[in-house]
C-alpha cells in the first residue's frame, strides 16, 4: 500500500507548486466560463494530442492559484498497482487535511480511464459538494458508459480535443503552407522533429497497444494494426467489413469490434451515408477517416503526396468539431457530395477539391438538391480558400 507521504510526493511532482508550467499554444477549444464544484469538466481526445498541456494551462485561464491546484497523471508507473477509486479518495482526503474546510481545491486528474471505478467515485463526490473542483482527461470516447453515464447525467461537461488544426498550426509556423501542414499533421510533439513519421508510427502502435487492445479480445496487436492500416489507406472511400475480413482472415464481427475500439480510442472516425431514415443510413457502407493527416502519411504505403485526399481528411476533422453530425452522400449515376454537415434541422453540403470545382461536383450537387431542396448553399473547399474555412 502506498504511504501518505509517497502519494503527496507524487502530487508534488505532477503539480506546479514550485514553478509555473510553460504557457504553450492557446487551443481553439471553447472552455466553460468557469469551473463548478458540482460539475466535472471532462476532456477527451486521442493520446498525445495535448490534453496534459491543456490541463496545465487551466489555472491561468481561470485565474487560479497554483497552490490550490493538485495534479496527478494516472499513467505514472508508480501507481499501476493501486489504480482504483480508493486511491482517488486518499488523494482528496490527504489534500483536504492540510487546507481549511471552506477553501477551494482544484483536482486535475490525467488519463482517468486507468482508474477502476472512477465514475462511481465521482458520482459520490457530487452528492455533497465540498469546495472541490474536478477536471479530468481521458483517451477514450466511451469514458462515461453504462450505469455511471446515467448517474452522472447533468453533472459533467465533456469536451473533445484534437491534434492541432491548420489555424493552430499557422500560429506556430506562420510561414508554412497548407501542404506543409497536410504532410506533417497536427500532433504537437512531432512538429518539433525533422523527421516526424517514425514518432507518428510509434504513436499509432502505442494507441493500439494501450487504448484499443484493452477493448478487444486479441492476443497480439498485429491483426488490429492491419485492420486500422487498411482504413487509413482507404481514407474517404466506402469500406465494407466483409472486404476487410476477406483480406485479413478475420470474421466480420471481429473486424467490426476492432474498428469500434479504434473509434473509441480516437484513432479513426466513421462517416455514415446521409439519409433521414436511420435504416437507410445503416444499409450503406461507412467511410473512415484517420485522426490526423500526418499520421495517415506515416502509416500508409501510398506513394505521392495525395493532397486532395489529405485536404478532404482535414475538412472532415474540422467539420466533426464544428457540427453535430457529419455524413457523406453518394448515389449511383448521381455523383457524390463529400460531406453533409447537420446542425439541428439544417443541412449544409460540402465539396472538397484540391484544384477547384469541376463539372462533376456541380452535377452531384444538382442531384443532391433534387432530393434535399431545403439544404443550405453548398460550400466548396480548395487549396486556395482552406485557410479561410479552417
Amino acid at each position: 500500500m502506498l504511504s501518505n507521504q509517497f502519494i503527496m510526493d507524487i502530487l508534488r511532482e505532477w503539480s506546479f507548486w514550485d514553478s509555473p508550467p510553460s504557457s504553450g499554444l492557446t487551443r481553439q477549444l471553447v472552455l466553460p466560463k468557469k469551473l463548478h464544484p458540482d460539475l466535472a469538466l471532462i476532456i477527451q481526445g486521442v493520446r498525445r494530442c495535448g490534453k496534459s498541456t491543456l490541463l496545465s494551462q487551466l489555472p491561468k485561464h481561470y485565474n487560479l492559484s497554483l497552490a490550490q491546484c493538485y495534479y496527478c497523471n494516472f499513467e505514472d508507473p508508480r501507481l499501476m498497482n493501486d489504480l482504483d477509486h480508493t486511491l482517488l479518495s486518499r488523494i482528496v482526503t490527504l489534500v483536504r487535511k492540510n487546507v481549511p474546510a471552506d477553501s477551494s481545491c482544484y483536482f486535475f486528474f490525467d488519463e482517468i480511464q486507468n482508474v477502476k471505478g472512477w465514475e462511481k467515485w465521482l458520482h459520490t463526490q457530487f452528492e455533497r459538494p465540498k469546495h472541490n473542483y474536478y477536471t479530468l482527461t481521458g483517451s477514450n470516447s466511451c469514458l462515461l458508459s453504462g450505469e455511471f453515464a446515467t448517474a452522472l447525467t447533468g453533472r459533467h461537461i465533456t469536451l473533445e480535443l484534437f491534434p492541432f488544426s491548420f489555424a493552430e498550426y499557422k500560429m506556430l509556423f506562420p510561414k508554412n503552407s497548407l501542404e506543409d501542414y497536410l504532410m506533417s499533421g497536427g500532433f504537437p510533439r512531432s512538429l518539433t522533429f525533422e523527421h516526424p513519421y517514425p514518432l507518428l508510427q510509434e504513436y499509432f502502435s502505442d494507441i493500439i497497444l494501450r487504448d484499443v487492445l484493452k477493448r478487444v479480445h486479441a492476443r497480439t496487436p498485429d491483426a488490429v494494426k492491419q485492420v486500422a492500416k487498411m482504413t487509413f489507406e482507404s481514407c474517404g472511400s466506402e469500406l465494407s467489413y466483409r472486404k476487410i475480413a476477406a483480406v485479413t482472415g478475420l470474421t466480420v464481427d471481429t473486424v467490426k469490434s476492432y474498428l469500434e475500439a479504434c473509434e473509441d480510442a480516437y484513432l479513426l472516425f466513421a462517416c455514415h451515408y446521409f439519409a433521414f431514415s436511420e435504416k437507410k443510413q445503416l444499409s450503406r457502407q461507412k467511410k473512415y477517416y484517420p485522426i490526423d493527416t500526418g499520421m495517415r502519411h506515416a502509416i500508409t504505403s501510398t506513394t505521392g503526396k495525395d493532397l486532395g485526399k489529405s485536404l478532404e481528411l482535414m475538412v472532415f476533422l474540422r467539420l466533426k468539431q464544428t457540427y453535430e453530425k457529419v455524413f457523406y452522400w453518394q448515389e449511383l449515376h448521381k455523383g457524390e457530395v463529400d460531406f453533409v454537415a447537420v446542425r439541428g434541422n439544417t443541412l449544409t453540403p460540402y465539396q472538397v477539391t484540391w484544384e477547384g470545382p469541376q463539372s462533376r461536383h456541380e452535377k452531384s450537387l444538382q442531384h443532391f438538391y433534387e432530393k434535399f431542396p431545403h439544404a443550405n448553399e453548398a460550400v466548396f473547399i480548395t487549396q486556395d480558400n482552406a485557410d479561410e474555412f479552417l
